[in-house]
């Protein structure tokens, strides 16, 4: 018995009890290395509409927007791999071709991704990863007598990749971001070709109203470019952002095309265990 149990802390000096320090010296740095990025962005920009169960002419105008951005390291794969909020909004009025009728429309919605990262240098940082979320929104005809709404709603699964880029402007760092998502899968709600709301809600006729989507029948994708610079001690952002949203579902299409020029303002919180030499660091 004394043998064994001299065997059994033998093993656990030489072999488990460093490999169980080390990991928990990775877990404590990534503890003490956690942050959070918060930023908050307004845009302006213009929509391409289009909603055949209300009209078959695309609607054009200017749309207002804003993305509330929360970003922070987990301590998932040693502290690789990052989680991301999205949370946006946009509300739009178009205009037909022939000037004789407007839509308004807009939307909410939040997204939720997990990003692993690369860091192949100092300056740049890859990122990779998935992304879930959905959006509700609305679209109104102002010419329509009959069915002059029509009510927007979808989740979807996403891939997501992202670059980041930081550098030197004289005294200044910088740092630029170029992120792209693209679903593949999810859900859309939808009346049928001829259905009206009154039979769905009213009577209760299901037709089909909840329909399967993919890259084959709603082809979706958006781009973020941002680049982050620092003013008197705060920490600014400026970018650009294209919303593509299309659906080829119940025999109907829809459309909308949203390109918005944004700026706002990034917060950074630091989790460390010894205070910050320099607040103002760009970290992602």
């Amino acid at each position: 018995m004394k043998k064994i149990l001299h065997a059994v802390v033998f093993t656990l000096t030489t072999f488990v009890l460093p490999i169980s320090a080390k990991a928990q010296e990775v877990t404590d740095t990534v503890a003490a290395n956690r942050y959070t990025v918060h930023s908050t962005m307004f845009g302006l920009g213009s929509t391409n509409q289009l909603e055949s169960y209300l009209s078959p002419f695309e609607y054009t105008g200017a749309q207002i927007s804003f993305l509330r951005e929360s970003l922070r390291m987990t301590r998932m794969a040693q502290g690789r791999i990052s989680y991301q909020g999205l949370f946006d909004g946009y509300v739009g009025c178009a205009t037909g071709p022939e000037d004789d009728g407007n839509e308004l429309g807009g939307s909410i919605g939040y997204h939720a991704g997990w990003h692993y990262h690369w860091t192949p240098s100092a300056q740049w940082r890859l990122m990779a990863g998935l992304q879930f979320g959905g959006d509700i929104g609305f679209l109104y005809n102002m010419r329509n007598g009959n069915n002059p709404a029509q009510a927007r709603a979808r989740i979807e699964s996403a891939a997501s990749v992202a670059a980041i880029y930081k550098f030197h402007l004289g005294r200044h760092s910088l740092t630029f971001r170029a992120q792209t998502d693209f679903p593949f899968m999810g859900a859309i709600f939808s009346p049928n070709y001829g259905q009206s709301y009154y039979e769905i809600f009213s009577k209760g006729n299901y037709d089909h109203n909840i329909c399967f989507t993919h890259m084959g029948n709603a082809p979706s994708f958006r781009g973020l470019f941002t680049l982050d610079f620092p003013i008197g001690g705060y920490i600014f952002r400026v970018g650009y952002n294209y919303d593509i949203r299309q659906s080829k579902v119940n025999h109907l299409k829809s459309h909308v095309y949203n390109h918005s020029f944004l700026i706002g303002y990034v917060k950074h919180f630091s989790f460390h265990k010894h205070k910050e030499k320099n607040p103002n660091r760009f970290i992602l």
